[in-house]
C-alpha cells in the first residue's frame, strides 16, 4: 500500500539539546572515511556501565560482543585501540531524543554486496525513522552528503548517480541507554585519582600498558614540537604516569642498556599548557579521521653512538612476538628516547604483475587448458548392498571386538537391526574390507553408505582407506590453468602455473545440505599458484583429477565469515597468495607440494591414478 503525503529532504541536526534532562546515549567510532559509526545498543550499555564506575577506565568490548574481542576503549583519551594490530580510532559519546530511533530500539540497515545487512549512521537512522513515522513515501539524503533516495514503499535506496538499487530494512533491537542529568561539555573525561587496586590479569595489564604507551608517544611528540628535540626534557613541566594507580612506568633514574651503552630514560607523560592542541605531524591527533597508525623515528642526535635503530615490524603477527606487544614496545622505546621505527603492516601480494593473453602458455605435458563440470549424475544400478558386497568378504566367525559403526559386539546383531532391512543382508552378518582388513556388520556398512554420497565408492571409517572412485558434491563451474612468465618466492628459476577456479551461485541439489535452497559463491574467480616444475605439474594433474571428481569445493559454512550455504574449499589446500606468505597461503613454503599430494591421496586421488 502506497504511503500518503509527499517526500522530504532530510534536515540536519540529529543530536539532542543539552537543556533536556533525559536523553539517549549512542557511542560511535570514526572510520577511515571520516564517518562516525555507532556501536550496537548492547555495547553502548556496557560502555556506560564502565563509565559509571570509572570515568577514566578502560572498556573491554569483547566482554559483551565476541566479534569485538581485539578492541578496547580508553575513556581517558577517548580512543578505540585494536590490540592485535595497534590501530587507534577516535570515539565519541553522542546524545539523542528518547523518542528517536535509538531510544525506541529501532535500527535501519541496508544490504551490502555480500548479502548481509549494514547499519546506517545513527543520524541517518534518526532521519529515516522520522520520515517513516510521518508516512513520507520517500526521503532524500543529499543534504547529509549522500546521493541516495530512500523509497519506503519499495523498502529500497537508490543511488542517484549510478541508479543502483539496494534493499533496506527496519529492525527492532535493544534500546540504547537512557541517562538523566547535564550533558558534559567535553568528550574528554577528567583524570581523577584512582584509589582502587589495579587488576593484575594479563589482559588488563596489556590494556593499561597500551594506555601508558599511547599517552607517552603523544606527549613526547608535543614536547619536541614545543621545545625542540634538544633540551626539551628540561624545559617542559613533567609528571610521571599514574596509569598503574600511582606507580610510575619508569623513574627518572631508570637506565637502558643497549649493546653495552647505558643512558637514562626520561618520563614522557607531560602537563601541557591548556591553550595547546595535541598534534602529531602537524595534525590534531584526537580529531584526525581514519586509522591512527604513527610512523616515528627518534632523532639520532639524542642517542649515544653505537645504539642501533630497532624496527618493530611484527604488527601482523608474523614475528615471534604478540603484535600488540611489539607495537607497544616500539612506542615505549621511542618515548624513552630510543631510535625506533614503527612500520605499517605489510599487505599480502595476492596477484602477479599484469600478463597479456599472448604471454599465457599451456602447461607442458597437459593437453587442455580448461575443465568444465556440470551437474553430477549418480551412477545408476549401484544399490547400497551391491556396493558393500563388492568391497567386502563375509566372515564366518566374528572376532571378539566391537563394530566401530554401531558400537555393538561383532558377535551380536547390528545396532541397525529393525531400523534398516536389505535383501540378503542379515543383521548378524560380518564382513571384512579387502584392502585394510577392518571388520564391520554388513548392515552397518550399508547404513553408512546410504547416508553418504552414494557414488559407488566406500571409505573405511577406521583408517579412511577408499574403495572405488570417491566423488564429491562440488557445484558446477570451470577450472582453467596456464603458465605465466613470473616466478614464485622460493622458485626463482621457474615460471608459474596459475589455476583459475570460477563457480557461479546456484540452487542446491539432492546431494547438498539444503536441496532447493540457493547457495552463494563468494570470491570467484579464485586464483591459485604452483611452480612450473616437475612436481608442480604432477600436483596440477592430481588437482585436475580431483576437479573432475567434484572434490575441490563443496557447499557448507564458511570458516572465515560464518556464512552458511556457500561454496567452500574441501580439505585440499591451495596457494592463493602469489608474491608473499603473510596469510599462510603463499610462498615460500618448501613443504606445500608434498603436503597437498598427501591431502589429495586422502581423497582417493593418488599418484597411481595418473595416466601417461
Amino acid at each position: 500500500m502506497a504511503r500518503p503525503g509527499s517526500g522530504v529532504l532530510v534536515s540536519l541536526g540529529g543530536g539532542y539539546s543539552s537543556q533536556s534532562m533525559a536523553r539517549v546515549v549512542v557511542w560511535e567510532w570514526l572510520n577511515e572515511h571520516g564517518r562516525w559509526k555507532p556501536y550496537s545498543a548492547a555495547v553502548c550499555h556496557h560502555i556506560e556501565n564502565v563509565l559509571k564506575g570509572d570515568a577514566r577506565g578502560t572498556v573491554i568490548l569483547g566482554q559483551v560482543d565476541p566479534q569485538l574481542t581485539p578492541y578496547v576503549i580508553d575513556l581517558q583519551s577517548m580512543h578505540q585501540f585494536r590490540q592485535d594490530t595497534g590501530t587507534m580510532r577516535p570515539v565519541q559519546r553522542n546524545f539523542y531524543d528518547p523518542s528517536s530511533a535509538p531510544g525506541k530500539g529501532i535500527v535501519w540497515e541496508w544490504e551490502n554486496d555480500c548479502g548481509s545487512w549494514t547499519l546506517y549512521d545513527m543520524e541517518l537512522c534518526v532521519s529515516i525513522q522520522n520520515a517513516y513515522e510521518k508516512q513520507h513515501p520517500w526521503l532524500d539524503l543529499s543534504s547529509l552528503g549522500f546521493s541516495y533516495l530512500v523509497d519506503f514503499d519499495g523498502m529500497s535506496q537508490t543511488n542517484r548517480q549510478s541508479q543502483r538499487k539496494r534493499r533496506i530494512r527496519r529492525r527492532m533491537d535493544l534500546a540504547y541507554p537512557l541517562i538523566a542529568g547535564s550533558i558534559p561539555k567535553s568528550q574528554s573525561w577528567p583524570v581523577g585519582t584512582n584509589s582502587g587496586s589495579p587488576c593484575t590479569c594479563q589482559q588488563c595489564l596489556l590494556v593499561n600498558s597500551t594506555r601508558a604507551a599511547s599517552n607517552a608517544i603523544l606527549a613526547l611528540q608535543q614536547r619536541r614540537k614545543l621545545y625542540g628535540t634538544e633540551g626539551g626534557a628540561t624545559a617542559a613541566v613533567v609528571r610521571q604516569s599514574n596509569t598503574f594507580a600511582g606507580t610510575s612506568l619508569w623513574s627518572p633514574t631508570t637506565t637502558v642498556d643497549m649493546n653495552g651503552v647505558k643512558f637514562p630514560c626520561i618520563p614522557a607523560i607531560m602537563t601541557l599548557p591548556s591553550n595547546h592542541a595535541l598534534t602529531i605531524n602537524g595534525q590534531n591527533n584526537l580529531n584526525r579521521p581514519g586509522t591512527q597508525r604513527i610512523t616515528v623515528t627518534a632523532s639520532r642526535g639524542s642517542v649515544p653512538p653505537g645504539v642501533p635503530a630497532l624496527p618493530v615490524k611484527n604488527l601482523t603477527g608474523s614475528g615471534p612476538f604478540h603484535p600488540a606487544l611489539a607495537g607497544m614496545t616500539g612506542i615505549l622505546m621511542c618515548a624513552a628516547g630510543l631510535p625506533v621505527c614503527l612500520t605499517r603492516a605489510p599487505k599480502p601480494i595476492l596477484h602477479p604483475p599484469p600478463v597479456s593473453k599472448s604471454d599465457l602458455k599451456p602447461v607442458p605435458g597437459i593437453n587442455s587448458i580448461r575443465r568444465k563440470t556440470k551437474k553430477k549424475h549418480l551412477r545408476k544400478g549401484k544399490k547400497p548392498e551391491d556396493v558393500v558386497r563388492r568391497y567386502t568378504e563375509k566372515i564366518k566367525t566374528a572376532p571378539d571386538e566391537d563394530c566401530t559403526i554401531c558400537m555393538e559386539p561383532l558377535a551380536t546383531a547390528s545396532g541397525y537391526e529393525g531400523v534398516l532391512s536389505y535383501k540378503g543382508i542379515k543383521p548378524e552378518l560380518v564382513g571384512k574390507l579387502g584392502k585394510c582388513g577392518h571388520m564391520y556388520h554388513l548392515l552397518c556398512l550399508v547404513a553408512m553408505y546410504s547416508n553418504g554420497n552414494k557414488d559407488g565408492s566406500l571409505q573405511c571409517p577406521t583408517c579412511k582407506a577408499i574403495y572405488g572412485e570417491k566423488t564429491g558434491t562440488q557445484p558446477p563451474g570451470k577450472m582453467e590453468y596456464h603458465v605465466i612468465p613470473h616466478s614464485l618466492p622460493g622458485y626463482s628459476d621457474t615460471k608459474t602455473i596459475r589455476i583459475v577456479y570460477d563457480i557461479p551461485a546456484g540452487i542446491q541439489t539432492t546431494e547438498h545440505p539444503n536441496p532447493g535452497k540457493k547457495y552463494s559463491a563468494r570470491g570467484f574467480p579464485r586464483h591459485c599458484y604452483l611452480p612450473d616444475n616437475e612436481k608442480g605439474r604432477k600436483v596440477l594433474k592430481l588437482l585436475i583429477m580431483a576437479w573432475d571428481r567434484h572434490l575441490i569445493f563443496t557447499i557448507g559454512t564458511s570458516s572465515t565469515t560464518g556464512e552458511m550455504d556457500t561454496v567452500v574449499w574441501n580439505e585440499i589446500h591451495h596457494k592463493t597468495e602469489f608474491g608473499s606468505n603473510l596469510t599462510g597461503h603463499g610462498y615460500p613454503d618448501p613443504n606445500y607440494l608434498d603436503n597437498v599430494v598427501r591431502e589429495l591421496a586422502a581423497q582417493g586421488v593418488g599418484e597411481d591414478n595418473l595416466k601417461d
